[in-house]
Order: C-alpha cells, then structure tokens, then sequence
C-alpha cells in the first residue's frame, strides 16, 4: 500500500514538474507586434487571415496583412549570444509555419540561439500599395528591432542572421542583398543588413527560366517588368558587401530547381563573400529540418558552419 501510495506521490510530482517546465519554457516566449503603424497599408475588411490549427498550434497561416515575430530565448541564455530571424516558406501564399518556423526555432534554441519567427504579409494589392516590397519591409524592419532590442535579451548586435525556406529564402536573400533600400520611413538608426544568412533550398532568383512561378506571380504580379525581375533577382544584386551564406539544395528539387542556390553562391564567390553550398543527390522540396535521403543532415552542416563562423 505504502509502495502505491508512494508510486502516486511521485507520478503527481512527475507531472507538476512536466507541466511547469513547460510553463516556463512558454513564458520565455512572447510574440509582438512588428510595427506601431504598418507603412503603406491599405485596410481590407474582407482580408482576414487564415491559420490551420492541430492540437492548439498553429500550423500554417495565410492572408496575413498584420505581421508579427515570435520570440523564442534560449533556456540558458548567455552574453552576446547569436540570434537569427526567420523566414517560413509557402510561395508566397501562406506560411508554413510550425515546419519552417517554431520547430527551427526550438532547434536554434538548443544550439544556445536565440531565434524569432517572422510572421511576414503576404503580397496583395488588397492590403498595400506596392505589394512587391511589402515582405522586404517586414523583413528590414524584424532585423532592425532585433538589433534595436539586442541588449534586452543578451545578443551581439553583430552576431544577428537570418534564415528563409523556399520563399522565405527568396526574402532573406532580398533582405540580404536590399538591406540599404529605404522602402519605409524608419525612425530607428540601426543597420537592417544581416550578419549572415541560411538559406534553405530557397528561391533566389525571378527569372522565368529560374524561378518559382507562383512566388513570381505572388510577389510581383502577372507582367513583370524586366527591370522588377532583375531587382528582386537576388543573385544579381550580391556585393562585396552582400552577408556571407550557408545554402542547402537537393538536386532532385524540381519545386525550386537548385539552380536557385547554386547561381546565388557563385556571385557571392565571384565578390570574395564567405559562403558554403550543400547540394544534396536527393530530398526534393519542402523537408524543413530534413525527412529523408541525403538531405536529412544538412542542420548536421549547418552547425558546423555557424561554429568554424564563430556564430555558435
């Protein structure tokens, strides 16, 4: 009896301490506003987002018009550790968000960095004025609040990425290679340029030959100009200045051809960025920390990468 009665006690202090280690890793975590006043917005009644729900999380989400980033802080947190901002992909259209989102994040975290997942607008003529530098706003601005807010969560202000899926690589590689463009008034100094990206089988280019049609159409229209698709062809707009880069392709990707990763490497090569490629013979698109084949390891890579770059 006296066994049971003990077996009990414990089962109950088992599950207190379960249920308050979760409670506080989720009260570390907070998800805010990204902006006080959207720049350029135009309200839409009808335009309401769309998340799909399982188990209480949100899976993904589409219709934003109201962008947000979820903060996730490192248990153990350090001084002047490494944060990254990221970018879940879905073409445009939606956000994968649990895959590509707070599932890295928990990932970043266990590596001791800090991570914040940008809910970022999708591209409409319905909620903005030029719908192919909404995202890229969202984009400068999460960098900026990051490094504006750095000393509140003990982050080197110079140690601050940024990580895109898919679409989400097409607007870290714009944020990337557009962090000087002044597509909004913005009262805060600090710089908007990445110290470094991780681009993960991302569409770079727009390009009709190149590209991810859907992104293409989504971010900038029916009918692009050539000059829009030069501008928003990332590839084309590397510098000398342009943040180093980790990038990961599957040859088998016939969604976002590897060409994406690899003519986005060769610039950063050909202007003296530090950047490492990985191609994989198989993993097609869309596997998020890695599924199957040869592609399930690349976070194995990336690790490496972020600690010989002094990132981890």
């Amino acid at each position: 009896m006296k066994t049971k009665k003990t077996q009990r006690l414990r089962g109950i202090t088992l599950s207190f301490l379960l249920f308050s280690g979760v409670f506080s890793l989720s009260a570390q975590n907070q998800i805010v506003p990204l902006w006080n006043k959207i720049p350029d917005e135009i309200k839409a009644t009808d335009y309401k987002e769309k998340e799909v729900l399982k188990d209480g999380k949100m899976q993904s989400t589409s219709q934003v018009s109201v962008p947000t980033l979820s903060i996730f802080i490192p248990k153990e947190a350090k001084s002047n550790q490494t944060a990254v901002v990221i970018c879940p992909g879905g073409g445009y259209t939606h956000l994968a968000f649990e895959k590509e989102g707070t599932k890295v994040a928990e990932w970043l975290n266990s590596l001791g960095i800090a991570a914040f997942v940008l809910k970022y607008r999708m591209p409409t003529d319905l909620t903005m004025k030029n719908k192919s530098v909404g995202p890229l706003q969202d984009g400068q601005e999460a960098i900026r609040y990051v490094r504006q807010n750095a000393a509140k969560w003990n982050i080197d202000p110079n140690k601050i990425g940024i990580l895109g899926f898919s679409a989400g690589g097409h607007l870290a590689s714009t944020v990337s290679t557009h962090y000087d463009d002044k597509v909004y008034e913005s009262l805060c100094k600090v710089s908007a340029r990445p110290d470094f990206s991780l681009l993960i089988y991302p569409v770079i280019s727009m390009e009709n030959e190149t590209t991810h049609k859907g992104s293409q159409t989504n971010l900038l229209g029916n009918n692009p100009s050539q000059e829009l698709l030069d501008s928003f062809s990332n590839d084309k707009r590397v510098t000398a200045k342009t943040p180093p880069a980790f990038l990961i392709h599957a040859t088998d990707d016939t969604v976002v051809i590897p060409e994406n990763s690899i003519n986005y490497y060769l610039a950063l090569k050909k202007n003296g960025v530090t950047a490492e490629l990985h191609l994989y013979e198989k993993g097609g698109h869309g596997f998020g920390l890695g599924v199957n084949d040869t592609s399930k390891f690349w976070t194995r890579d990336c690790i490496e990468w972020l600690k010989a770059n002094d990132y981890n």
